[in-house]
């Protein structure tokens, strides 16, 4: 519903209750309208209304007085405070509610924008109210939040300007002015305190906002200084240790986590930095699984979460799902970045060579009605699974069976929902993956393997509708991903060596070539991430995927590789000849792609697939001429730098 009419409603619905005399009634309905719009004019009539007939502000506080209150409600009570006049309590509520919800536009009030209210209030209580919204802010503010807190950041401003000798505000509003992007203004409120009063906290403070304003050495000094005076702050240490960190000064800054440690072995932010400032040294993932398993042991320690959230973000696999890579994908974004693309066109793709069976799913995804056809198979066989499998996915048929079709029966639709809405595209750490998909713990194997080959649609909402209109293929590899995760939750009781759960996904892993294996090889890795005694299993269950697919492409493209050399790299675990090989292919994958592009390659292999939309734009397309596949001098020349390594 939209939030104008939602709040009309609750106005209403207010107003009668007024009317009949049931001023809690009323007053649950004025929060709840102001939660749904924190601007609507009326809720703000209608709230001066309930002060007539509670016969007066008091009174009509009291009405509010919840233990748990909608953040309208607590609106409702900042702006009783202010109508008379009580604009301290008035401005510490209100910096509450926006602190609580700094997106929202809480602080668009016509009081808080009055020029005379900063000579109105104390500093200390606007130091005090700084505090409440600056500690919820990340740092840079985003523009949405930018948006929303500004009315608020002018007043501290005018405050500032007010009372510039006022200790504890040039030291919070520094805070606050660090998260506006205004370096300066934080440097000098900060200095200005410091000045008037030398302390811990406006030393802190001080050497934020130099580091802010990239002015390392000396935020560097100040910090320092600070601690050669008070020793005893340890997250300080920290703080130093990340500096020197981020200047490229690793061993500085793990000079200084060890003294931190030496105080306090289990310090909760010192022992995490420790694996991430080694993880830059190093690079690979094994200081990131160590900063896992600490988490894993030590699950109050949130600095630790922040940080493996942070490092894994932007790797696929370790944060997100892994991107596909076939030609038919890269079709479909031009046809979809169509203008005129609607998804009942009759796209017809015909390809040269058999692709993941998968590709389908996506493609119709985007275009129910697409045809999509295969002229030959490229030896070796990536129908053939690497090993024996109980369970497969897909069968194919057709003249040359060529025809990739789902192999078992659709999900139950139950089944399909609670997949479609746990299903995601990214996650802090594969071990958060892990813990994600226990929801699905209790759906039948049969069907999480059938939602593999049947997905449902995206959830409704922006990002399902830019799923849809532009990247089908990573919502399919999402559902294929979290119903493997659900796999991996399968008789979770069963002893790991010859359980359901293992079988099942290595028969997916070690299936026809196709998306899946992707899915059921992350699954693997979750599990092991969270579960030191399945790492050995695990990583030479992957490695050996990895090595089949790698002999298939030194023949033919084999467009998952990429892919699992990176999910072997994920595993720290196994012995350096593994770890090499992953790195090795991988450079060679990208290497070869790399010059495919160079050489104009890239149109030719767009032209393997045609793509025509119906007889309102295009006649049927012409059937291109059989390729011979990827083989060339260069990817051989790419290969010889292998040999050997996976003997």
């Amino acid at each position: 519903m939209d939030e104008r009419l939602e709040a009309e409603g609750e106005v209403a619905v207010a107003r009668l209750a007024i009317d009949s005399g049931d001023l809690p009634h009323a007053a649950a309905h004025l929060g709840n309208a102001l939660t749904a719009d924190p601007r609507h004019p009326d809720a703000y009539e209608a709230l001066a209304e309930l002060v007539a007939a509670a016969g007066g502000h008091a009174a009509a506080l009291r009405l509010f007085a919840d233990d748990e209150p909608a953040i309208g409600a607590v609106a409702c009570v900042a702006q009783l405070h202010a109508a008379v006049g009580d604009w301290e309590p008035a401005v510490g509520v209100l910096a509450s509610v926006i602190g609580a919800d700094p997106a929202r536009p809480w602080a668009e009030v016509a009081w808080l924008a009055d020029p005379a209210l900063p000579g109105r209030l104390a500093p200390s209580a606007v130091a005090q109210s700084v505090a409440r919204i600056s500690r919820t802010l990340p740092e840079p503010l985003p523009p949405p939040l930018r948006e929303g807190v500004q009315p608020f950041y002018t007043l501290v401003r005018a405050c500032v300007a007010a009372h510039p000798e006022h200790v504890l505000l040039n030291t919070l509003g520094s805070t606050l002015a660090r998260r506006f992007g205004d370096a300066a203004d934080a440097v000098a409120w900060a200095e200005r305190a410091q000045r008037a009063e030398a302390g811990h906290w406006p030393a802190i403070v001080l050497g934020a906002a130099l580091r802010a304003a990239g002015r390392t050495d000396e935020a560097l000094a100040v910090w320092e200084a600070e601690i050669a005076r008070d020793p005893t702050d340890l997250d300080l240490y920290v703080d130093v240790a990340e500096l020197y960190g981020r200047t490229g000064r690793h061993a500085a800054g793990l000079a200084w986590l060890e003294r931190a440690l030496a105080a306090e072995p289990d310090h909760p932010k010192a022992a995490p930095a420790v694996f991430a400032l080694r993880h830059a040294v190093d690079g690979g993932t094994a200081h990131l699984l160590a900063l896992a398993d600490h988490l894993r042991t030590h699950p109050e320690h949130g600095y630790a979460a922040q940080l493996l959230d942070e490092l894994c973000e932007d790797q696929p696999w370790l944060g997100h799902v892994h991107p596909a890579a076939e030609a038919s994908v890269n079709v479909l974004h031009q046809m979809l970045a169509e203008a005129d693309a609607a998804r009942d066109h009759e796209i017809q793709l015909l390809s040269s060579n058999l692709e993941a069976p998968s590709t389908r799913l996506a493609v119709r995804m985007g275009f129910p009605r697409a045809q999509i056809a295969y002229q030959a198979v490229a030896a070796p066989d990536p129908r053939e699974p690497q090993r024996r499998v109980g369970v497969r996915l897909w069968e194919f048929g057709g003249p040359e069976g060529l025809d990739a079709r789902p192999a078992v029966a659709p999900p139950t639709p139950e089944a399909a929902e609670r997949v479609r809405q746990v299903a995601a595209l990214s996650w802090a750490a594969p071990g958060a993956a892990y813990d994600h998909a226990v929801r699905l713990a209790d759906l039948s194997a049969e069907d999480l393997l059938a939602v593999c080959v049947h997905p449902p649609l995206p959830r409704e909402g922006d990002q399902g509708a830019y799923l849809l209109g532009r990247q089908p293929e990573m919502w399919v590899r999402a559902v294929q991903t979290f119903a493997c995760l659900g796999l991996a939750h399968h008789r979770a009781d069963e002893p790991w060596e010859g359980s359901r759960r293992r079988a099942l996904l290595l028969d997916l892993l070690f299936g026809p070539e196709d998306w899946t294996n992707e899915a059921a090889g992350f699954a693997l890795l979750a599990t092991a991430w969270v579960d030191p005694a399945v790492r050995r299993d695990v990583g030479h269950q992957l490695a050996d995927r990895m090595m089949g697919v790698g002999k298939a492409w030194q023949q033919r493209d084999a467009t998952i590789l990429a892919s699992l050399c990176r999910l072997v790299q994920a595993c720290p675990w196994l012995e350096p000849t593994f770890l090499e090989l992953a790195a090795k292919m991988l450079t060679a994958v990208a290497e070869y792609d790399a010059q495919v592009r160079d050489d104009d390659e890239d149109e030719r292999r767009r032209a393997e697939i045609t793509a025509a939309m119906d007889a309102r734009r295009a006649g049927p397309p012409a059937a291109p001429a059989p390729q011979g596949g990827r083989e060339s001098r260069k990817r051989r020349s790419l290969l010889d730098r292998l040999r050997g390594l996976g003997r």
